[in-house]
């Protein structure tokens, strides 16, 4: 049963047009939402249990239940998609940006919402074309603008490219970037739907979430709750990458395992070797080991096993893999994109790095390996998971995963090259 998109090469190379769109079905649920009162699409929505596809998994119906009764109030779509190995809604805003167009819309009725903005990251110039282009001809066809296919409702739709900050996919960073200012993460409470853009209530909703809502509304809430297992319902886009025969986005209805996913679409590992370690939701989850293939692909059973599905991006590392270099390569990211706000995560993740680098050229000490550890503890007290932070956003605890895991998993292999030297 698709509800959104599959592998990119099942698209039709017009699937991004507007007349592609309509000869598919597209707006047909707009028209009937329009038909509607706002607070039974919430109903339908909640009714759903869509779960944010982001990376913090919050029941989308839930968050919208927040929003504050002050006008004006703004929905935001969070497309500043930046996590290490994450691309899938790229594949959304490049090959189907109407779907997610026509889901804005129907959220922005449901919400009382007469000016929502789509914030893209700035490395995503073709995908932000074809947004924009699709905004244009959704304008010349009355589906945005005045009087919306004469129901009465107005939206006004804004598409903003990001400058290539990492830092601006937390939602309270985007809408810092968004107002212009500098982009940092703002401390809680106050959340979004009470002060956000412009100190009014606003919603941040992902790409991947907001694409949902025509199925939704066309088909209801019930039978989108009916479809995989209770708690990750509907289906969802996984980023699949590393060491497969078959990299690629694909969707499915979650509740299948990993090794499912990974053999069976992924095409198992490349060049017949064995799997080693792979990484569940995007650069800031725990890394899982062969031992976790048989963990099914849900929110919760993920949760339960010691990770997170995230932003849905799974990278699988083969047997040759030299786990501390992965580790650098994740910690290296994080430490760079740190906004300097915090000095745990601004002192820490590049200690964390200095120390990773250290080991990989053969200067390591035997005090790093606790060295490591209490560093870590530092940004993430109680080295836990779910993980507890000395920060204002999760970006320290994320580049502490790296470390944690490779410790927990392979310590021998970071033992080794104390006394051995330089990594492989």
């Amino acid at each position: 049963m698709k509800i959104l998109t599959s592998r990119m090469d099942a698209h039709p190379s017009d699937s991004h047009t507007i007349s592609r769109y309509l000869a598919t079905g597209g707006y047909r649920s707009l028209k009937k939402a329009l038909s509607m009162e706002p607070a039974d699409i919430i109903a339908e929505v909640k009714a759903s249990n869509l779960r944010g596809r982001g990376g913090a998994g919050f029941p989308c119906g839930v968050k919208w239940g927040f929003l504050a009764d002050v006008h004006p109030r703004y929905l935001v779509v969070n497309g500043d998609e930046s996590e290490p190995g994450t691309f899938k809604d790229r594949q959304l805003l490049e090959r189907d940006p109407h779907q997610l167009l026509e889901g804005v819309i129907i959220s922005s009725h449901a919400l009382g919402v007469n000016h929502a903005f789509i914030y893209i990251r700035g490395e995503y110039p073709k995908p932000a074309r074809r947004v924009q282009q699709a905004l244009a001809d959704a304008y010349a066809s009355g589906y945005v603008g005045r009087n919306i296919l004469g129901s009465g409702f107005d939206l006004d739709i804004t598409v903003h490219l990001g400058a290539g900050a990492y830092i601006c996919g937390e939602e309270t960073a985007l809408l810092n970037s968004l107002e212009g200012r500098r982009g940092e993460p703002r401390l809680k409470p106050p959340f979004p739907a009470v002060e956000g853009l412009y100190g009014k209530p606003t919603i941040v909703n992902n790409v991947e979430t907001l694409s949902n809502m025509p199925w939704i509304v066309e088909n209801g809430g019930a039978a989108y709750a009916a479809i995989g297992p209770e708690g990750s319902s509907g289906t969802r886009l996984f980023s699949l990458s590393g060491h497969v025969r078959r990299p690629g986005n694909h969707e499915i209805v979650m509740g299948m395992t990993f090794g499912e996913l990974i053999e069976d679409l992924g095409g198992g590992i490349r060049d017949g070797r064995a799997i080693k370690a792979f990484i569940p939701g995007g650069a800031s989850a725990p890394w899982f080991t062969a031992d976790h293939l048989d963990v099914p692909v849900t929110i919760d059973d993920v949760a339960k096993a010691g990770s997170m599905l995230g932003s849905g991006a799974i990278v699988v590392m083969d047997e040759t893999t030299d786990v501390v270099k992965a580790a650098l390569s994740v910690v290296s990211f994080f430490a760079h994109e740190s906004c300097g706000q915090c000095t745990p995560c601004r002192e820490g993740t590049t200690w964390l790095e200095n120390m990773l680098r250290r080991l990989t050229v053969g200067q390591g000490r035997a005090v790093d390996l606790d060295l490591l550890l209490d560093v870590s503890d530092n940004i993430s007290p109680g080295l836990a998971w779910p993980p507890r932070q000395t920060t204002i956003c999760p970006l320290g605890p994320s580049a502490v995963s790296p470390v944690l895991s490779i410790l927990t998993h392979f310590r021998d292999e970071v033992e080794a090259l104390v006394t051995t030297g330089v990594s492989s």
